[in-house]
């Protein structure tokens, strides 16, 4: 879809007065909501979970939407949140607004099981972009094919208006929800649905959260956090886990930009600005945004801990990863040249975090790599923000009795150099082949319809499986994995050197903040040494990159 025709299909449902088909309606606690039918399905969108955060609700927690009897179109998605238009989010390019609270549900009128199980997923965007208009995650292919499913997807606050710490600001104690809204925004979501989700013929003991990216590191911080508990019974964690999150010190330089931005210094001159500007605001930030911040409040300190503790052993998990996740800001900063000047500047300042025997085990690494010096610290990266967490995550759940299944997503996109990119498996999982912003061609319909057995398996009972094709759980003692390639199959202990060598690297949680940024490392110093003449062009690539680096699904 061009950015033309996703601007073009923005709509706002309405009030129906008059006749309706009961038969695509729905009565919810806040009114009854009718759907658009295409084929054997239908489409509910646009459907409020929770007062518009607006006004006085601005910045603050949402609250629950307030029950109605009146009867109104869902033929229309709500408004995607606030957030620069960004080429590989196509939501961005729908129409935005601070109103933007909203879930789709897709249901298959040729099924009439009782109690189907529900699937909510919770789009990525490095919790900065993203929305539930984006074509991508349309919902009617997966129940076109898995009828018994009820598929949601939830847009919720990011960026600037869901993940800003608020307490630099005077007033700012009153905000203390600030840092985290986006999350709490899900979970007030998963209220709406487990009072609700009846009416379409959900089970609401049944429902598996699952998502992508920051959508994969939103359904990891679910189940450690106690006001979530009960609100769904299993997890599918793709490319994300609770290591996509910040301290309170790496997300004060976006609360320190944002003053700088809005010439605001105090709550009351914050709250006074309009929308539009601050849209302008967000579009001087585009650099910016914080993750999830680890509060102490909300989210624990130490985000592994109830892992480790077995707080989550009674849900069921599936987490995995992708070979090659770095590869996916090749496209996302420009192309390969600013990539190169992007990953030392990161791995250079990363480096200086660790102890001496921390950085023997990461330069142990880097020589075990082959190629490029850039494809050797991308591979360090892939292990240390994505694989390796989710191993973790695993390992503490079996270790504690609870079911969990890990996967290895090997499969390419042929877009140049990408290989088995970050969000490269989205178009296999939702069944939109034509959706090639990832993958760079029409995907394998085979190969996708297997993983959406798999998926809508795991969903039902708690154990994916597809015909002949068994998947073990994962024990520290097996370590076994699905590794999803065109020949799906069982392995054990993927990348076992890697994983004895940088395990121990996880409490310093690396992840993608540039908060204390420094430009004077050997890399920029070498290029400097080396070409004066060249050296503009070479920190201008270099800056650029790595504050685009973070920037993702």
């Amino acid at each position: 879809m061009t950015k033309q025709e996703m601007r073009e299909s923005y709509g706002e449902n309405r009030v129906i007065t008059g006749e309706y088909d009961v038969e695509l309606s729905a009565k919810c606690s806040n009114g009854v909501f009718v759907a658009a039918r295409a084929g054997k399905i239908a489409a509910f969108r646009g459907i409020p979970y929770a007062k518009p955060p607006v006004g006085l609700l601005r910045w603050k927690a949402p609250e629950a939407a307030e029950d109605c009897d009146g009867v109104f179109e869902a033929y229309y998605n709500g408004k995607s949140p606030i957030q620069t238009e960004w080429m590989s989010e196509q939501a961005s390019y729908y129409r935005q607004g601070e109103d933007c609270l909203y879930l789709n549900i897709w249901k298959n009128l040729s099924d009439e099981t009782p109690n189907k199980p529900v699937m909510v997923f919770f789009h990525g965007g490095s919790y900065g972009w993203g929305g539930t208009a984006d074509p991508m995650y349309d919902g009617r292919s997966f129940v076109g094919k898995q009828s018994d499913i009820i598929m949601v997807t939830v847009g919720y606050r990011v960026g600037l208006m869901g993940f800003v710490d608020l307490s630099y600001f005077k007033g700012g104690e009153n905000y203390p929800d600030a840092p985290n809204l986006g999350i709490l925004d899900q979970i007030e979501a998963l209220r709406w649905i487990q009072k609700n989700i009846a009416s379409f013929g959900g089970d609401p003991n049944n429902v598996t959260v699952f998502g992508e990216s920051a959508g994969g590191g939103s359904v990891s911080l679910l189940p450690v956090i106690p006001s979530a508990r009960g609100l769904f019974r299993r997890v599918i964690a793709e490319s994300g886990s609770v290591a996509l999150t910040f301290s309170k010190e790496e997300c004060r330089d976006f609360s320190v930009k944002l003053m700088q931005e809005s010439k605001a210094r105090t709550m009351r001159e914050l709250m006074s600005l309009t929308e539009d500007e601050l849209k302008t605001v967000n579009k001087k930030l585009n650099e910016y945004n914080n993750f999830p911040q680890r509060d102490g409040r909300l989210i624990p300190l130490n985000p592994y801990e109830p892992y480790i503790n077995g707080e989550t052993a009674d849900i069921d998990i599936m987490i995995g990863t992708n070979s090659h996740e770095m590869n996916y800001w090749i496209g996302e900063i420009g192309g390969i040249i600013p990539y190169r000047f992007s990953i030392p500047v990161k791995f250079e300042n990363d480096m200086k975090k660790l102890s001496g025997e921390d950085k023997k085990r990461v330069n142990h690494f880097i020589s075990t790599m082959k190629g490029h010096s850039m494809w050797r610290m991308s591979r360090f990266y892939d292990e240390v923000m994505f694989r390796l967490p989710a191993v973790l995550q695993a390992q503490e759940q079996a270790k504690n009795g609870g079911n969990a299944y890990m996967y290895f997503w090997t499969v390419p996109s042929v877009l140049p150099m990408r290989k088995a990119c970050h969000a490269v498996e989205l178009a296999y999982v939702f069944g939109n082949l034509e959706e090639t912003i990832y993958t760079g061609e029409v995907a394998d319909e085979v190969l996708s319809d297997t993983v959406i057995r798999l998926w809508s398996s795991f969903a039902r009972t708690g154990i994916p499986v597809a015909d002949e094709l068994k998947w073990e759980k994962y024990t520290p003692n097996k370590r076994a994995t699905m590794v999803i390639s065109r020949n799906p199959h069982m392995d054990y202990d993927v990348l076992k050197a890697r994983r004895k060598t940088l395990m121990p690297l996880l409490d310093r949680m690396i992840n993608p903040s540039y908060a204390d940024l420094d430009y004077n490392v050997p890399f920029v110093r070498k290029a400097i040494i080396g070409s004066a003449a060249v050296v503009s062009g070479i920190a201008c690539a270099a800056v650029l990159a790595v504050k685009h680096f973070r920037k993702g699904k």
